[in-house]
């Protein structure tokens, strides 16, 4: 189990999906962006939501295919090509990263970009766990 701590101060607002700081101890793992795409190398259809759970999902596997767990996810950077349909689905967002990964979320943040590598990828996710 990764020694991680999330501090949140009352002096600044209170966060929703993200902590304003971890501190992480212990060997670091840097994971790749992370696109919608399945296994046969297309992006997957569904929209953003999708989108962003297959990537997250990718993520994840590589994560535990270098021997992490999602408890351990220190940092996360989501690259979004549209910020308001990103925003519009954010429930549906929160649901999945609920789901996936629980409730305990890492330093984030959302960057609006004008297009990603995969000119079908809507979302890319990369970040750094700590084991």
């Amino acid at each position: 189990m990764a020694d991680l701590e999330r501090f949140n101060p009352p002096s600044l607002a209170k966060p929703s999906g993200f902590s304003h700081a971890v501190l992480a101890r212990g060997t670091t793992i840097h994971l790749a962006g992370q696109t919608g795409m399945d296994a046969s190398g297309a992006i997957v259809s569904g929209g953003v939501v999708a989108q962003f759970e297959q990537a997250l999902s990718n993520l994840l596997t590589a994560l535990r295919e270098a021997g992490g767990s999602p408890d351990g996810i220190a940092s996360l950077t989501v690259y979004i090509v549209d910020m308001d349909d990103y925003r519009s689905h954010a429930r549906e967002i929160g649901q999945v990263w609920r789901r996936l990964v629980g409730t305990d979320y890492p330093a984030m943040a959302g960057i609006g970009v004008a297009r990603l590598w995969d000119a079908d990828a809507l979302v890319e996710i990369q970040g750094y766990a700590v084991l």
